[in-house]
């Protein structure tokens, strides 16, 4: 027999890992706006990048060009009204808020500026 092996039941690591990446509630508000956008015929296709300092949405116009804009959530910001973000392709802060939902139901999508 194998002493070797455990059954792990409550990995209390999986907390770490939630912390990097969109709660469940973010991502629900962000593939909301997508959902909308999508069916106004404005966004076409997203990408998901992840690193130790931030995750991002990105949303495409078209699949083969750059990113019209990113939704970041920093895991360490230096202020808290940097902790959403939402960026352009070069990524220079478009539009920042420490309140992801009002962050983004106040962004004028037609207007903003790349």
């Amino acid at each position: 027999m194998n002493n070797n092996l455990r059954l792990v039941i409550n990995n209390v690591n999986k907390q770490i890992e939630d912390k990097h990446f969109f709660e469940k509630d973010e991502l629900k508000i962000i593939l909301d706006l997508y959902a909308k956008m999508v069916s106004e015929g404005s966004w076409k296709d997203y990408g998901l990048s992840i690193s130790s300092k931030q995750v991002g949405f990105s949303v495409f116009k078209n699949a083969a060009e750059n990113a019209l804009y990113k939704i970041c959530k920093n895991f360490k910001p230096k202020n808290k009204n940097l902790k959403y973000l939402i960026t352009d392709t070069n990524g220079k802060i478009l539009k920042n808020s420490s309140d992801l939902d009002l962050l983004l139901k106040n962004t004028n999508w037609k207007k903003l500026k790349k």
